[in-house]
């Protein structure tokens, strides 16, 4: 399964390797060409799709949760970026040790994208959850830093690809320059690029809340179906990280 992926990653960034290649005098540029290809990493590629899915819907159910996806994303910077200065001031020894906790936490994702789906397709009642929240203060804040740890969540799946990519390329580049603080931000926005575009689509087309203007009979079939391919990527993630 993981090779399946690798090769669907390596084909995919093949391009972006080529212009990073010619980018690296250009430590911003690099930065950004290494996100988008780390987007495209088999340990990132099935978070990235369940992201879409995920916030694609939410986006078409009902106006507002664009907002949400923009937590996700500050969520991934933050992770990135508090990655970057640690391995900034600590050095390797921290960059050597932290190996072993990125390949335990990959392991939940899968699991993790299962249960979105099944809640989503509406298989899975999670009454506990439900109760737990009526004692939650109610207000966009609580939702929003909730979609913010997901991503954060979402960027601890590190595989070799994506610790290549950051540890062992973007991070010379950061100890190498004098800006070199900025960017993990710029990498974790690169990671994010394909979840911004789909957004901007939605955004750009006015299809923001637009199944919940059609009707709720659709927009409960296009949360279905989301729900349905959740739990295919969520199975398949499941398998390939847990063989």
């Amino acid at each position: 399964m993981y090779q399946i992926l690798s090769d669907i990653s390596n084909f995919l960034g093949a391009p972006f390797y080529a212009m990073i290649i010619g980018a690296e005098t250009v430590p911003l540029i690099a930065a950004l060409l290494l996100g988008i290809v780390g987007a495209l990493a088999p340990c990132q590629l099935t978070g990235n799709i369940s992201a879409i899915t995920f916030y694609g819907n939410k986006s078409m159910q009902s106006a507002g949760h664009l907002v949400d996806a923009l937590f996700f994303i500050l969520g991934k910077i933050a992770v990135f970026s508090g990655l970057g200065i640690l391995v900034w001031l600590a050095g390797r020894e921290f960059q050597d040790s932290i190996i072993v906790f990125f390949a335990a936490s990959r392991k939940a994702i899968g699991p993790f994208i299962l249960l979105l789906g099944l809640f989503l397709a509406g298989y899975l009642k999670l009454n506990i959850l439900t109760k737990l929240l009526n004692y939650v203060p109610k207000g966009n804040g609580a939702g929003r830093w909730g979609q913010f740890l997901m991503g954060a969540a979402f960027s601890i799946s590190f595989c070799p690809t994506m610790f290549i990519l950051f540890f062992m390329t973007l991070m010379p580049l950061v100890l190498g320059t004098s800006y070199g603080i900025v960017l993990p931000p710029i990498f974790a926005i690169g990671t994010s690029l394909p979840l911004i575009i789909f957004l901007g689509i939605v955004w750009f087309l006015g299809m923001d809340g637009a199944l919940l203007r059609k009707s709720r009979k659709i927009g409960s079939a296009v949360q279905k179906a989301a729900g349905i391919f959740l739990i295919v990527i969520g199975v398949f993630d499941t398998i390939t990280y847990w063989q």
